[in-house]
């Protein structure tokens, strides 16, 4: 491999299966099956038991759920890199099926555990045998009011395999097989996306044509995707009784809906600050108007690019400088083929990690092209993995945190990279050039998903109200809520339209974006405590990550100083985000003569 090469980083999924393969899948699911059988003599007994006998049908479904996890991880992330593959598809639909009809068999202790009355449950989770579970525990007991009879839930988890993962599944298999045709060339949609982020806007705009062109032809499918997904989650809503269409997924992050609001209310107040940017990236291009695909365009002439073993040693040395625990645990990623990182067509866009299995290890997802931006992805995706990582000695029950935490390591671990490229650039223009993505990751991380958060609350809202929605009711809404962020240095023309479609986390997660503002805006914080506090600060962090999801997102949150019960705690991080914008306007006053 050349060291510009990320082609041949390939993950090795083997740990998860025992290296088996996929014939390895139906062991661990007929393991699990057995398991379940086991288990289901317990129906109608939960009532009855001590803590004792309590925390041993816990250790069973633990096992249970490793040996489900281990399996389902496998089908997805082998499926992840080629959803074109019909071989892989059929793996991850026989992995669901069998899933479900194994879960069913445990629906009565979730609803038996809801329905215990309050001092028999408190008296099970005060007994040191629970501790491993506990927070788990208790945040089930806060959806009681929501459940339904075991034969209803039972209906509507199979279903759910023909029903909504279905359609998820046909989403992921359209969209990664979207490529956009540059200059005669065609290639992945997320290789095409990474174009505008070129300081040449005539490959800009030649993109954004390019990708236009290449969403129309499946357009009404998506919509129609999304319209059923939708529709299926309000008739689930009804069903529970929840008073809106978020509200399933904040009880679910720990997340109450004041809280959420306020969050959201408070970025809203400050639109001002992208559009404050954006009008200085008119005139730094010498434009009259932006169009969309000006939107992340580079304003300096500096474009590095990194090769793969660049990227992989600037990422391992800034996790190094911060912490030596941390780069030790980088480091296994890379040595022990944790990464899955080339662009190739049929692979998922985007980026993630997959915290997988605490008897296992995380895996991480990239589509690396080469860009300065694709080194920070690299440190960012890294981040959830040393949390996950270190989250893993909590058991299956807390090594992974609520959504609404899920972000702090990753935009921590950018945050370090960014300061660590800063350092190292060796003129003004590349300076300043890292200081103008900063800006452009912070704005599409709090900004932009607080914009797709109002435009899934309009879209779901309008679904329930007005019935099926059509194309141009989805793009009516798509133009209304990001005109609203990105403000009149912009103006927008009818072939961002469509753009709203090739959107995963519309479908995977609805209501999930919000957690992306969360994630950083508390993660800002964090890293001012960091600044502040040096050294003596790394315990305290690491602390954090280690506890997993075993505690609060208020809890974990006061392991570092931070205090989300504060009303003005999202301003502090906002307050850092305005601070880059002015230090970018300060230093563009001479480029704007």
């Amino acid at each position: 491999m050349t060291t510009t090469d990320a082609s041949e980083v390939r993950w090795d999924l083997e740990p998860l299966v025992d290296g088996r393969g996929p014939e390895g899948v139906d062991a661990l699911l007929d393991q699990a099956d057995g398991v379940a059988e086991r288990l289901a003599a317990s129906k109608g007994r939960i009532a009855e038991m001590d803590a004792a006998e309590f925390a041993d049908l816990l250790e069973g479904i633990a096992e249970l759920r490793e040996l489900t996890g281990r399996a389902g991880n496998y089908a997805q992330l082998w499926f992840s890199t080629d959803t074109q593959d019909p071989r892989r598809g059929a793996l991850m639909q026989k992995v669901e099926e069998r899933t479900t009809e194994i879960g069913t068999k445990l629906l009565f202790f979730e609803l038996e555990w809801a329905a215990l009355d309050d001092a028999h449950a408190q008296k099970l989770l005060d007994d040191p045998a629970l501790a491993n579970a506990r927070h788990h525990l208790e945040v089930q007991r806060r959806l009681r009011d929501h459940l339904l009879s075991e034969p209803e839930e039972r209906v509507l988890a199979e279903k759910a395999v023909t029903g909504r993962a279905a359609w998820v599944r046909l989403f992921n298999e359209h969209i990664s097989a979207v490529e956009a045709t540059i200059d005669g060339d065609s290639i992945p949609l997320d290789a095409a996306l990474s174009n505008l982020l070129s300081p040449d806007r005539d490959l800009r705009q030649r993109t954004a044509d390019a990708v236009t062109e290449a969403l129309e032809p499946g357009l009404r499918t998506r919509g129609f995707i999304y319209n059923t997904l939708a529709a299926d989650k309000a008739t689930d809503d009804r069903l529970r009784g929840f008073s809106h269409w978020l509200e399933g997924f904040n009880i679910s992050q720990e997340a109450s809906d004041e809280a959420v609001a306020a969050l959201v209310a408070a970025v809203r107040e400050r639109y001002d600050l992208p559009q404050r940017w954006y009008d200085l990236k008119r005139r730094l291009l010498g434009l009259e108007k932006l169009a969309h695909y000006d939107r992340l365009a580079g304003v300096s002439q500096d474009d590095v690019e990194f090769g793969w073993d660049e990227a992989r040693t600037v990422v391992l040395d800034c996790y190094d400088s911060f912490s030596t625990e941390l780069g030790d645990i980088t480091r296994r990623f890379f040595d022990e083929n944790w990464i899955d990182a080339p662009a190739v067509p049929g692979k998922t866009t985007g980026a993630f990690c997959a915290p997988t299995v605490p008897s296992v290890h995380p895996y991480v997802l990239l589509n690396y092209t080469g860009k300065r931006r694709d080194v920070m992805t690299l440190a960012h995706e890294l981040g959830h993995g040393v949390h996950q990582y270190l989250g893993a000695k909590q058991g299956i029950w807390h090594h992974t945190t609520p959504l609404t935490m899920a972000e702090v390591a990753s935009v921590f671990g950018e945050t370090i990279t960014f300061n660590r490229l800063w350092a190292t650039a060796d003129s003004d223009e590349s300076r300043f050039s890292l200081l103008t993505r900063q800006i452009e990751d912070a704005i599409s991380t709090v900004f932009r998903q607080v914009a797709f958060n109002q435009f899934e609350d309009r879209s779901h809202n309008a679904r329930r109200n007005e019935g099926e929605l059509s194309l141009d009711r989805f793009a009516e809404i798509w133009m209304e809520t990001q005109g609203e962020m990105l403000g009149p240095a912009f103006d927008l023309s009818d072939d961002y339209h469509a753009w709203w479609s090739y959107i995963p986390h519309f479908i995977h997660v609805p209501g999930y974006v919000y957690a992306y503002a969360f994630g950083m805006l508390l993660a800002l914080s964090v890293y001012r405590r960091y600044e502040e506090r040096g050294d003596e600060f790394v315990p305290l962090y690491l602390e954090m990550l280690g506890a997993g999801g075993s505690r609060s997102p208020e809890d974990l949150a006061a392991i570092v100083d931070c205090d989300l019960t504060d009303p003005g705690f999202w301003h502090g991080g906002l307050a850092l985000i305005e601070r880059d914008i002015e230090r970018a306007e300060e230093t563009s006053t001479t480029r704007l003569g």
